[in-house]
């Protein structure tokens, strides 16, 4: 496997999407990777792209939080869909670092990754390195990590159980991976808002807003790539914004605009339409809107004979009918 790049020398050389495949998607794509990519690439060259960074920089920070509960160190740490550099961020702004000696930055966009390297401080706070990669097909050895987190990317990838499967078997045994991604209800209230002005305006409804999993789905897919000791938790987070307009410019600028494969036909007309319903179904007294963008944080372990086994089913010493009788007994009334 090619090594990962040094500091900030991101060769095109780096750059391995694997002419031989470990892993070939079955699944139907929903989203336009190549959409994806050239999206990641357009926010990079955005001179105020920073202004667009606080969600990322938000979730990165909670994410590298949840750390705090686990006490391990992670030598060799990956950073999956890197983008500019927000959990290397969260890292520095904490004392501890939890172990970390080498942070690998992988994205998909190589203009990102070019972005977060020149805007490190050379006085960096962690040693670093960089490799172009697409999420779905790791081109890392097996074994390798003791740890892999992923903010806010993950969401866009077709098949998310090859991806999660090829996560656990890049990390060692007892490495741990921690992850966030975009929850379907995210961007509810514009959902809403283009159902109702596409209704209105072309007699029908088009997608305009990508679709993302649910908890559920979540838990089941750590679960179904073989990691163990799962846990899934759910984070509300709200932005008010001056209007619908603004709000739609904002997730164009962190690059979470819409690349489904079948994308709904936008016009002006009902573009504005759906700004108009927006403000009048959800405006707040100040006359800014609210945005909620769900977000599902992900922590799962790569197997190891350290950790502990659930019991085995019939295992119990007493029956949920004892329990029950108990618990009767304690509650009847003094004689």
């Amino acid at each position: 496997m090619a090594a990962a790049c040094r500091q900030t020398k991101l060769a095109r050389s780096c750059i391995n999407f694997i002419k031989e495949r470990r892993y070939s998607s079955q699944s139907t794509n929903i989203f336009n990777r190549t959409v994806k990519r050239q999206q990641r690439n357009n926010i990079a060259t955005i001179e105020n792209r920073k202004d667009f960074e606080y969600l990322k920089d938000e979730v990165a920070k909670r994410l590298v939080d949840r750390l705090q509960d686990i006490e391990r160190t992670f030598p060799l740490a990956l950073d999956l869909g890197a983008g500019a550099g927000h959990i290397y961020k969260a890292l520095c702004e904490d004392d501890e670092r939890f172990g970390i000696q080498e942070l690998v930055q992988s994205d998909i966009s190589e203009k990102l990754l070019q972005k977060s390297s020149a805007s490190r401080n050379e006085d960096g706070c962690l040693q670093m390195s960089y490799l172009a990669v697409d999420e779905e097909f790791l081109p890392f050895k097996k074994s390798h990590f003791d740890l892999i987190m992923s903010s806010l990317s993950l969401h866009w990838v077709n098949d998310l159980p090859s991806t999660f499967v090829q996560i656990r078997e890049c990390l060692k045994p007892d490495g741990a991976f921690i992850g966030a991604v975009l929850g379907g209800d995210t961007l509810q209230e514009l959902r809403s808002a283009f159902i109702l002005a596409d209704q209105e305006r072309l007699g029908g409804i088009s997608p305009h807003i990508s679709p993302f999993m649910n908890v559920a789905d979540a838990g089941n897919l750590l679960q179904g790539a073989g990691f163990s000791l799962c846990t899934v938790d759910t984070d509300y987070i709200q932005v008010d914004y001056p209007n619908a307009l603004t709000l739609m410019e904002h997730v164009q600028g962190m690059g979470e605009n819409n690349a489904s494969v079948l994308k709904g036909r936008m016009t002006k007309d009902s573009l504005l339409a759906a700004a108009s319903i927006y403000q009048a179904m959800y405006g707040l007294e100040d006359g800014l809107v609210p945005a909620t963008f769900q977000v599902i944080y992900l922590i799962g372990w790569a197997p190891h004979s350290s950790q502990k086994a659930p019991l085995r089913r019939g295992s119990a010493q007493q029956s949920l009918k004892d329990i029950s009788t108990f618990h009767h007994k304690s509650n009847a009334p003094d004689k």
